[in-house]
Formats: structure tokens, sequence, C-alpha cells
């Protein structure tokens, strides 16, 4: 690879990693933890009860053994995988503001990985497009997390097109164990609905839906070429036609309206972000849903 095109990529990912470590240290602190809860409850030992302690927790063989009343002790089995899905068919390249889909994408992934391993849990990464583009088993550590970065950000995917179903149909069987995963994409695709359900069922699914303003309105700039990045397909549009633009957006919104109802259905907690504008605000109301259900 040249080594101007090395330094180029180096740089970026190092932008990323201190816009996202700074966020994670500074914003999130605390937040993930109460979050997402580990696989379940270890026995740590037994200990005499308290005044205060649960009484469902007394032990009632020591208790009888020593004649005292004894609680046994349970800690959080904390660690977790955490497995990002993440959307890299050709839409993603879009961006009608200095942030793509793709990239907006790259700094979540990084947020909630970083997030991760701050909290000793694993990190594994899908990319996907109409097919599966890698795979990054889940591990620990900060080399980790910059390779898992660098590949969202420049992978050069073979597919153009979009199935969430593959993607899901390979993490459910890449994953034996129950993981919180992040599906990252713009959802341009159908037919994904029952493998959505199956996936919420093993698993924390999460869907996170990256969007651009201009796939909702178009700006009124007169006769536009408008090509659909994953099918090469073009089209002429007279935007200057309020009538065009008016049916563009209803078009928008039924697709936006269909797609909160499927992740509804099917269980599925959501998070809507738009390129070009922070996503810590919603990341943190979305983390302090998630913690007040809980």
């Amino acid at each position: 690879m040249d080594p101007e095109i090395t330094r180029e990529i180096l740089r970026k990912v190092r932008h990323v990693e201190i816009r996202t470590r700074r966020l994670v240290t500074d914003a999130l602190a605390g937040q993930y933890h109460s979050v997402f809860k580990g696989r379940g409850m270890n026995f740590e030992e037994v200990r005499e009860y308290q005044p205060g302690d649960e009484v469902r927790s007394i032990d009632w063989n020591v208790t009888a053994r020593t004649g005292r009343p004894f609680v046994k002790k349970f800690t959080e089995e904390r660690e977790l995988t955490i497995l990002l899905l993440v959307d890299v068919s050709g839409s993603n390249d879009f961006g009608s503001t200095t942030q793509s889909k793709r990239e907006l994408a790259a700094e979540l992934g990084s947020v909630l990985a970083f997030s991760a391993i701050r909290n000793n849990d694993k990190v594994g990464v899908i990319l996907f497009s109409d097919r599966i583009e890698l795979y990054i088993p889940p591990r620990k550590g900060r080399s980790h997390v910059l390779r898992s970065i660098r590949d969202i950000l420049f992978h050069e995917p073979a597919g153009r097109g979009t199935s969430i179903r593959a993607a899901l149909d390979f993490a459910i069987r890449v994953m034996n164990r129950r993981a919180v995963m992040f599906l990252i994409s713009d959802f341009q695709d159908e037919g994904y609905e029952t493998l959505l359900r199956l996936a919420a069922r093993r698993h924390d699914l999460i869907g996170v839906h990256v969007q651009d303003r201009r796939e909702q309105a178009l700006p009124a700039l007169g006769l536009l070429t408008v090509e659909d990045p994953e099918t090469g397909e073009q089209c002429l549009v007279e935007t200057n036609h309020r009538d065009a633009r008016l049916r563009f957006s209803e078009l928008a919104e039924e697709r936006l309206v269909a797609l909160r109802h499927a992740l509804r259905q099917a269980g599925v907690d959501s998070l809507e972000l738009r390129t070009g504008e922070s996503y810590i605000a919603p990341l943190i109301r979305f983390f302090r849903k998630r913690a007040q259900r809980r």
C-alpha cells in the first residue's frame, strides 16, 4: 500500500480514537456498565446474616448446621461480548455533510468498543453488504479496537447491496453464547423480519438506524440526476416541483415508520442517528432509558 495512503488511514483512525475515548471517559462513564448486565450471578461465599440482608438469600443448610443465620453472597458475572454488525453497503458511503453514514457508524462503533474494553468486555465485528464482508472475532484490548475502527472505515466491500438477513443469520451461527449485538445500518433492505425476531430472542439486539437528512427531504435545486448507490440505477428528478419533493418526503417517512414498527414488533430497542449531528445526546438518552426500564 502507498505510504501516503497508510499515513492517512492511521491519521483518521487516531482521530476517531481521540474523539471517542474522550467521550467514553467524560460523558459515558458508568452509563454503559449500568445498562448492559452480565450473563448471570456467580456464587462467591457464605457469610453471617446482617440486618437488612434479603431473607431469600439465607442458606438454610448452613444455618441449620451452625444454629445462626447465614446468607449466600453472589457477584455478577460481568464479562460480556459486544458484537457490532456494521453495514458497509454502497448506500452508506453517502453523506450530504462532511460525514458519511459509514463514518458515523465507525465513530459510534468506536464509542461502544472503547466502553466495552473499559469494562473488560470483548468486542467483535461483522462487516456486511449483500454478503458477509469480514468477521473479526471478539477480543479485548486497544489494538483490537483500533483494528476494528480501521476496517469499518476503510474495508473495500466486494458487494454493493444490503442483506441484513445474511448478517443476522451469520451472527446467530457464530455466537453460541448470549451477546449484546448492535446492528448499525441505514436499513435499506427488506425481508429480514423473521431473522430479526430470532436474533432478538437469543441475544440483546439493538438496532441503530444511521440516516442523512437528504434521504428525508430534497432541496429545491432544479433538475437533479439521482443514483441508487447499491444498484447504479439513475433517474432525473425535478426538485423545483413542490409535489415531487413532497412525495419524496412522504415515501421516506413511510419507510421510517415501517422500520420503527418492524423493530418494535421484534422486541428490538432502537436508536436513530443522523450524519453531521452529534450522537452524544441521543446515545446518553438511549442508555438512560434502558437503565430506567431495567
